[in-house]
């Protein structure tokens, strides 16, 4: 298991065509035309990790990787799709779907809790424990520790696998329908974020 450091974009012809590819992404914090995005984290379920980092006045032209995210052939997994197609859409200037999400997958079939974080669904589906230590820490700094770098490939390490699961239990209860029709509002709801409804339900009565 290897984790790549990337500098303004990918190579060409880093991932075999067609795999779907785990997605993530670290800012300067969550308010994204605020919070430069830093980092994009890409997984194909293989043993590697490739992260892709920006610097500070980065003019985020990276032709390779805008293809790769925007390629409608190819499904994007996240955990929390909402906040990094944001980032993804603001800073990129791409759409990065087809979309599965397996926090909004986890929200629609895990109801016996309220717990949809990354590192509790991990440790339910998988039986893996992850460390969050790295969560709130400087992306934006000209040198990421290796303690940050293991961090951010952990976010897309197990997406794959994960998924598998969260498929299974869907279908058991019937909600695979549901879930594809949440995944495919997504990059709008994103597009809400951006536009300035971020906390407001356009949905909601008053």
């Amino acid at each position: 298991m290897t984790v790549h450091l990337h500098e303004e974009d990918i190579p060409a012809g880093l991932f075999a065509p067609g795999a779907a590819i785990a997605v993530d992404t670290e800012t300067m914090g969550l308010v994204t035309p605020r919070d430069r995005l830093c980092l994009v984290q890409l997984s194909d379920g293989g043993p590697d990790e490739h992260l892709v980092r920006f610097a500070a006045g980065s003019t985020y032209d990276a032709p390779n990787l805008k293809a790769l995210l925007a390629d409608p052939a190819r499904e994007k997994l996240y955990h929390f799709a909402r906040f990094d197609l944001a980032a993804v859409k603001y800073y990129l200037g791409v759409t990065a779907g087809p979309v599965y999400c397996t926090k909004t997958a986890s929200r629609l079939i895990r109801t016996y809790t309220d717990r949809h974080g990354l590192k509790e669904l991990v440790r339910e589906l998988l039986g893996i424990d992850i460390s969050k230590q790295q969560q709130s820490s400087d992306w934006g700094g000209p040198d990421l520790s290796d303690a940050q770098k293991d961090y951010a490939a952990s976010d897309v390490r197990y997406l794959h696998r994960m998924r598998e699961e969260l498929d299974r239990r869907l279908a058991r209860e019937g909600r695979t329908e549901l879930a594809q029709a949440c995944f495919d509002f997504l990059p709008w709801r994103a597009e809400l974020d951006i536009a300035g409804w971020p906390e407001i339900d356009i949905f909601a009565h008053v």
